[in-house]
């Protein structure tokens, strides 16, 4: 039996349900496949999605080949258009069962339902897929899928659909078997984890699962937040930054852009002065949290002066993590109406942000010099502190272990220890 080839594109959430699928392929006996899990954040994600597929075509000859994931959510039609494409599958359909158990060769090769993607929009239920011990050394449980927000540049939405949310007892019950197979971290994800809770009895917020997870949890020694919208912060949230060290120092933050009037043409919900207001919270609450952020450069209508508000908002919100995205236009998105920036100076922008952002991380990392940690071992030489920052050790360490360490000096944008 030739095992399926999996291909994963774009975020961590994607990363999570390629190791589910294998588990549902291995479940249905699926042989000789190659699977893409593609992403549709930009144009280039989609693009990058169909070099993919074409190489692991040229690779895998005569191999059915399924393209799943965002992009063929929202655009079915251009990969089955690919001569290379066996079967396009929705991303609801991707985590059912009788999904893999219809792609069983021969009958993958038929043309019969060719092209297996329904209305994101109607999933009301949470998919039901766990798995235990996603990651080597920490594991990745989600928690919230889909968006009930619609930022104008944003295809995610169509792609994943409304925001569904995993019960708390669900996510504990989960954190509890992971705990129990060794994993000293779990890290929470979702698209939109500010809003879980919102379709649940009682409408919880994201600081009450923390909060319970941490409570009912006692041998969970770190817990992660992926990414957050910060606006969307709760009270618990915030009190569980403030008083549990158990709570990694660390959070990526949807921020986008430093410019109020990009922002509401982005159709976000906070300000430039919201984030500065809750970065600067955050810090009070914990002196040693770090922040990572997604900045898009080049958004439409943007003028030097509003990007340079996103210049100085790297500053001014102490950024130390920068994601940073050259805009491209989505088809179908409001903000692909409006009227476009140029390529180069978009490049050029993204040039500048990327070189803020490197400067940033640099000072981050000479401040952590002398400083003790407790770095959770990735292989013998790497691990990373609990503010996520990168450590390479001079001798071999234990693998998925927590070890104490004291930061010795920083190259090649890690830290040494």
């Amino acid at each position: 039996m030739r095992p399926p080839v999996f291909s994963t594109l774009g975020c961590r959430l994607n990363a999570y349900e390629t190791e589910a699928m294998k588990e549902l392929a291995a479940a249905h006996a699926v042989e000789g496949a190659v699977v893409v899990n593609t992403c549709a954040v930009t144009a280039e994600a989609v693009r990058k999605a169909k070099q993919e597929i074409r190489r692991l075509s040229r690779e895998n000859p005569g191999a059915p080949v399924i393209v799943t994931g965002c992009a063929a959510q929202t655009e079915p039609e251009t990969f089955a258009a690919m001569p290379e494409v066996t079967r396009v599958i929705g991303n609801h359909e991707k985590m059912q069962p009788e999904t893999w158990a219809g792609l069983r060769a021969p009958d993958l090769i038929g043309e019969t339902e060719r092209v297996m993607v329904d209305d994101i929009m109607s999933v009301t239920e949470t998919a039901g897929h766990l798995i235990d011990g996603f990651g080597r050394h920490r594991a990745y449980v989600q928690v919230q899928n889909g968006c009930d927000h619609r930022c104008t540049f944003c295809i995610i939405p169509y792609g994943r659909g409304n925001s569904r949310s995993v019960p708390a007892g669900v996510v504990v019950e989960q954190i509890k078997r992971l705990v129990g197979k060794g994993f000293h971290e779990v890290v929470l994800t979702g698209v939109d984890l500010t809003s879980w809770g919102a379709d649940l009895p009682g409408e919880p917020r994201l600081g009450d699962l923390v909060m319970r997870i941490l409570r009912l949890v006692p041998d969970l020694q770190r817990l992660r937040i992926s990414s957050i919208d910060s606006i969307e912060a709760d009270d618990n949230l915030m009190l569980a930054i403030a008083s549990e060290p158990r709570l990694m120092p660390h959070l990526h933050l949807s921020l986008q852009h430093g410019d109020d009037l990009i922002l509401k043409r982005m159709k976000r919900r906070h300000l430039r002065d919201d984030a500065i207001r809750f970065c600067e919270e955050a810090r009070r609450l914990r002196p040693d949290i770090v922040f990572g952020a997604d900045l898009i450069a080049g958004f439409p209508t943007e003028t030097e002066a509003m990007f340079d508000n996103t210049l100085k908002l790297v500053g001014d919100c102490g950024l130390t993590f920068l994601h940073v995205f050259p805009f491209s236009p989505r088809n179908g998105t409001p903000a692909a109406r409006m009227p476009q920036v140029r390529g180069p100076a978009i490049r050029d922008r993204a040039a500048r942000l990327r070189a803020a952002g490197e400067d940033a991380l640099n000072r981050h990392l000479a401040s952590q010099i002398g400083q003790t940690h407790r770095v959770l071992t990735e292989s013998p030489r790497i691990g990373r502190t609990e503010q996520f920052t990168e450590v390479t050790f001079s001798c071999d360490q234990p693998e998925g272990v927590i070890v104490e360490t004291r930061i010795a000096g920083l190259a090649d944008g890690r830290l040494t220890a």
